[in-house]
């Protein structure tokens, strides 16, 4: 290898920056801004990192709803050149659920020990109910859409995730008549995926914005009286993301945990700055590729993962938002409480739908529990704040299951998954292994 190849440098010269230290420098710089927005009082500014993070978000939301409906159809009918397709399903939903109830019961742990809601100095009258909440009926009816606009107009994941579901077994009873369509849908995919990586790559300017914003609107008065309730959401994902999961990929998957973490770093760090399992689906699919792990497996297990798969959103916050909200509101819990906080975290994860934000879940979880809907007024303020570590342990979970499940079925490129480093993948999706394959050496 030539000595010039070493170090990645522009043409101009100048060394390229890594991703990984855009991103860095933003969360720096944008919490220097807004502590300065706030502490000095400029309105501009403040409202400047308001607009720079909405409109980031704004861009990711805006290929969400056809990026979802068209993810899922190719998935699906991706599936027929997978061999015991229906047993690699079986096995991802199962492992889904598995992670959940340990993330689960990780939340309820932390509440029960720290006392989240004690001591905080707010009252039942500083809660306020949200404009939508979230029920068991909602939930059930509302799977099925009323027609094919709304929910793409409304952006209802969980109708467009039902439709795409619908049209991709569809495509598989048609057999070769529907070949059109599939070409047609791959195109439309690859489309959105190449525009979606266009706005990845605004990822450190949408950095600034959003920490920036919550800094210079929120405070730091405000996150010291959620203290408990922000370590305790920091701690159980952390607990999840660096200790359950590095545990099933040692001794289930006979994996080096770190070689994971190495390999998915890109697409963990993009969950934490944009909050979107959705926004970051083409970048975990990529990683999760460039793991080892079958790409007809994989187009199908992490679109399925990003809008059903929530072990930080669906999991270890509700469980401690519901002690919070109930130690606030003194409503004692029960073991059958408990008991139903894991069953809702299992069956209606699909709810928080991978967009930035819980709120349906929490709703979902209240409601079910009886426990007052004015919580939710309570953890609106810190809920961006805390979405950054949950959006990076959900996609985290979506990466890893497949892993999993790969290597219990012998599917995992063990090579790949040893080889996988921690540099951007690039947005062509060609895996680093086919890369190094394609260019010659040069000695």
């Amino acid at each position: 290898m030539s000595a010039n190849s070493a170090t990645p440098t522009r043409a101009s010269g100048m060394p390229k920056v890594p991703f990984w230290a855009q991103i860095v420098a933003g969360l720096v710089a944008g919490v220097l801004l807004g502590w300065l927005a706030r502490s000095q009082d400029v309105t501009w500014l403040r409202t400047t990192l308001e607009q720079i993070g909405d409109i980031f978000v704004q861009l990711l939301k805006l290929a969400v709803a056809p990026l979802v409906f068209f993810a899922i159809l190719v998935s699906i009918t991706n599936l027929r050149k997978v061999n015991n397709a229906a047993r690699l399903a079986g096995r991802t939903l199962l492992w889904f659920m598995i992670t959940s109830l340990i993330a689960v019961a990780i939340g309820l742990t932390l509440g029960l020990l720290t006392n989240p809601g004690a001591g905080t100095g707010l009252t039942p009258k500083d809660g306020a109910k949200p404009e939508k909440a979230g029920s068991w009926i909602d939930f059930l009816t509302g799977i099925v859409p009323t027609d094919v606009i709304t929910p793409f107009a409304e952006l209802n994941v969980l109708q467009i995730v039902f439709m795409a579901a619908v049209a991709g077994a569809a495509a598989l009873k048609l057999g070769d008549r529907a070949q059109p369509i599939l070409a047609f849908s791959e195109s439309v995919l690859e489309l959105l995926q190449k525009a979606l990586w266009w706005v990845i790559r605004l990822a450190p300017i949408g950095t600034v914005g959003l920490i920036g914003y919550a800094i210079a609107d929120y405070g730091w008065d405000l996150i010291g009286k959620y203290a408990t309730f922000t370590a305790d959401v920091y701690i159980g994902c952390a607990l999840v993301l660096f200790g359950v999961y590095p545990l099933l990929l040692a001794t289930v998957a006979k994996v080096n945990p770190l070689q994971f973490f190495r390999g998915a770093w890109p697409a963990i760090q993009l969950a934490f700055v944009s909050r979107s399992s959705v926004g970051t689906m083409p970048v975990t699919q990529k990683v999760t590729e460039r793991l080892g792990v079958p790409k007809e497996y994989t187009s199908f297990a992490v679109p399925f993962g990003a809008t059903t798969k929530m072990d930080g959103c669906a999991a270890v916050y509700p469980a401690l938002a519901a002690i919070f909200i109930a130690q606030i509101f003194d409503v004692p819990l029960g073991v059958q409480d408990y008991v139903l906080i894991a069953f809702v975290s299992v069956v209606g994860s699909a709810a928080t739908a991978g967009l930035t934000g819980a709120t349906v879940m929490l709703t979902l979880t209240l409601s079910t529990l009886g426990l007052p809907l004015e919580g939710v007024g309570l953890l609106m303020a810190i809920d961006p704040i805390l979405d950054m570590m949950r959006t990076a342990t959900n996609v985290a979970g979506q990466a890893v299951v497949p892993v999993i499940v790969a290597a219990r079925e012998r599917i995992l490129d063990r090579d790949a998954y040893d080889s996988a480093s921690a540099s951007p993948v690039d947005e062509g999706g060609t895996p680093e292994r086919e890369q190094k394959e394609a260019v010659p050496a040069t000695v």
